[in-house]
């Protein structure tokens, strides 16, 4: 066995889980990121993972697979980032291991992570949001429980990471319904549910069965969803709604969409931005402003609001002929 099998493994029990006690979601983020880039290179090589060498994963086959994320999978330029931020991290802690591999791992800590622009978020209006809920088939049992994952997703904004951790036991349907789950950090967070979402949920729970810490929203052998499945079942219902809703064909809906849409619904319904950023489990308000940034009918609202300012258009006109020609060069 070469080096980079058990340092691999070091990197997680002894790095990961022993010394910085990280949360199984950063535990289940940085494993599907070297089950990706093992996959990328054994089909690429033909080299089964157990047998590459850390020498092997250098800058040009990081770089490589970044560019796989891209153009295969595409993958936005965050999703890459953190790709590469984990595989930087592995990195780091391999550097003081194998020091006889310092130029690939040097190599392979130089690629920066992509720069992107900030872009206005997309979300779900009323319409669309009817229009993906209606559309799962809901005479079969996994239609019924994707109806039952897609309203939770929308009212809650739950992550998705938030959404397959759930179990049976987290969903509260007495007085003052809620949904328990363990979000970024390992901080518990409590998100009261609609009426219309607690019948939902009941029905869905009725027909489930099982203990209370079997996963909530199970495959067909009963095992906790991936978030690359939940990807897929939007994927798949949004293109179903799409029939009856056409605007959905203009939009990327992802299950961050659906968090997105969550927290819209809750500022067009007059809820503060402490508030919202408390629902979504935000550490800072800041981050919430990105909603208020990209409604623009609360900025329609406002504009309504002010008096209008009273101009004359006019045009420069250059007092000089040599201001005048230097004025043509632009």
């Amino acid at each position: 066995m070469t080096a980079l099998a058990p340092t691999l493994q070091a990197f997680f029990t002894e790095r990961l889980l022993d010394q910085r006690q990280v949360s199984p979601h950063t535990i289940a983020a940085y494993r599907d990121t070297f089950r990706l880039l093992l996959g990328f290179v054994e089909r690429r090589s033909g080299k089964v993972p157990s047998d590459l060498d850390i020498g092997e994963l250098d800058a040009e086959l990081v770089s490589a697979f970044l560019v796989h994320l891209r153009d295969d999978r595409h993958n936005g330029p965050r999703t890459r980032n953190a790709r590469l931020a984990a595989i930087h991290a592995f990195f780091r802690y391999a550097a003081l291991r194998h020091p006889e591999h310092a130029g690939t791992i040097q190599g392979a800590l130089a690629i920066q992570p992509a720069r992107f622009e900030k872009v206005d978020i997309a979300f779900l209006d009323t319409e669309e949001v009817e229009a993906l809920l209606a559309a799962p088939d809901r005479s079969r049992f996994f239609g019924r429980r994707d109806h039952a994952l897609l309203a939770l997703a929308i009212q809650t904004g739950l992550r998705v990471s938030e959404l397959t951790g759930l179990v049976c036991g987290d969903v509260h349907l007495g007085s003052a319904p809620h949904v328990r789950c363990i979000g970024k950090g390992r901080k518990q967070r409590t998100t009261p549910l609609t009426n219309g979402v607690v019948t939902v949920l009941r029905t869905w729970l009725d027909e489930r069965g099982g203990a209370a810490g079997d996963p909530l929203f199970s495959t067909s052998r009963g095992r906790r969803l991936s978030t690359d499945a939940v990807g897929l079942i939007v994927k798949r219902h949004v293109e179903a709604a799409t029939q009856t809703c056409p605007t959905l064909a203009s939009k990327h809906v992802t299950p961050h969409v659906l968090r997105h849409t969550a927290a819209m619904r809750l500022l067009h319904a007059g809820v503060d931005t402490s508030t919202i950023a408390l629902w979504l489990g935000h550490e800072q308000v800041q981050t919430t402003q990105i909603y208020v940034h990209a409604d623009q009918t609360i900025k329609e609202r406002a504009l309504a609001r002010t008096a209008p300012v009273h101009t004359v258009p006019g045009r420069y006109r250059p007092p000089d002929s040599l201001l005048a020609f230097l004025e043509q060069l632009g």
